[in-house]
């Protein structure tokens, strides 16, 4: 995740499996499988925990203590009874600055039980823990949603992202969902920027923070460290 200035923010925790057969393969081939079998919950706390650890890593460094990290989380696995705990638990082992971790659901989770999980929302910021609303616009919330939900981030998909510059409605999306962000006190990031076009149409409708192959494709931690330590070309985003 970058700013205007293309300074790295922070970074999304990604979940591979390394396969011993087929390679390295990406969520589409096995979250499905993880969230029918239950697995979804262990191997969400193991990404937790090693986020959590990224992140006091990075404390040891003053040039990385304002990094974040963002975690996925899935909605079975926040509707779980003891979640909240769970997080709290993950926090104290690794002993993680919650400020500096964000959880991103999706507009699914919304669906059902809808006082709950603000319940659990609230319980979690209270702590520090920040919000991020991943993929927004493609799921079913109501938009009255948004003015009860502790969030910090939006972040619109990477499908309006795409063809914003051959699609109008896109376009009007994109603005709409920045302007409304900024509205309601909340950051907005953009995935799936690619080309320096896009990147300047979001930068024209007052997008500040964007992910997508135009910056970095996914890495390891080690490739991430080097990328950090390697200065960004300046002409690619307006200072």
């Amino acid at each position: 995740k970058l700013d205007s200035a293309r300074r790295v923010t922070g970074a999304e925790a990604l979940v591979r499996w390394q396969h011993p057969r087929l390679g390295l393969l990406g969520p589409r081939a096995f979250i499905e499988l993880a969230e029918e079998s239950g697995l979804i919950q262990p191997m969400g706390m193991v990404v937790l925990r090693k986020a959590c650890e990224q992140l006091v890593a990075w404390d040891e460094r003053p040039e990385r203590r304002h990094l974040k990290i963002a975690v996925n989380v899935s909605a079975r696995q926040f509707r779980q009874t003891g979640f909240v705990r769970d997080v709290m638990a993950v926090l104290d082992l690794t002993g993680a600055n919650p400020a500096r971790l964000a959880l991103e659901i999706t507009e699914s989770l919304l669906v059902d039980d809808f006082g709950s999980i603000v319940d659990k929302m609230n319980a979690l910021r209270q702590l520090g823990i920040g919000f991020s609303l991943d993929d927004f616009g493609t799921g079913y919330s109501s938009l009255s949603y948004l003015k009860r939900l502790p969030l910090q981030e939006l972040k619109i998909d990477s499908s309006f992202v795409r063809d914003v510059l051959l699609d109008t409605n896109d376009a009007t999306i994109v603005r709409a969902v920045v302007a409304m962000g900024h509205e309601l006190g909340l950051e907005v990031v953009a995935e799936g920027v690619e080309t320096q076009p896009q990147l300047d149409f979001l930068m024209a409708c007052g997008c500040r923070f964007y992910q997508g192959f135009f910056f970095a494709r996914p890495m390891p931690e080690n490739e991430f460290e080097r990328y950090l330590a390697t200065p960004q070309p300046q002409d690619a985003l307006a200072a």
